[in-house]
């Protein structure tokens, strides 16, 4: 699995030459799970465009994480930061939502976690 998400994320870096074009920015309902089939979770979940990256804020149980992603009409790569805790996170479009699977640094585990348009 963690070779998969390597590999997709190098996908998504090397793809990266040409921005979004305002997609996948907007306002999301979240759902997801951690790592290891871990707790189930919802929030919400905001993409503001930032040139030629993206600002991703989650606001799940009470907890704000802030991240940085990059990517192109085919997926998002996220790194983010909540307190000490890092990752990073990996989208891709499902009609006007997009899913993926993200894992703490230095993690061997994936959650997934799915955004719903609002």
């Amino acid at each position: 699995m963690i070779l998969r998400v390597s590999a997709i994320c190098a996908a998504i870096i090397l793809s990266t030459l040409t921005a979004f074009a305002g997609e996948p920015a907007g306002r999301y309902a979240v759902e997801g799970s951690n790592p290891g089939g871990g707790a189930r979770y919802t929030g919400t979940v905001t993409v503001e465009p930032t040139g030629d990256t993206f600002r991703v804020t989650w606001d799940v149980g009470g907890q704000t994480f802030v991240g940085t992603g990059i990517g192109t009409s085919e997926g998002l790569a996220v790194s983010y930061r909540s307190g000490s805790n890092t990752g990073l996170a990996i989208y891709s479009p499902k009609g006007n939502n997009w899913e993926g699977v993200w894992t703490y640094a230095g993690g061997r585990t994936v959650g997934g976690e799915v955004w719903s348009r609002r």
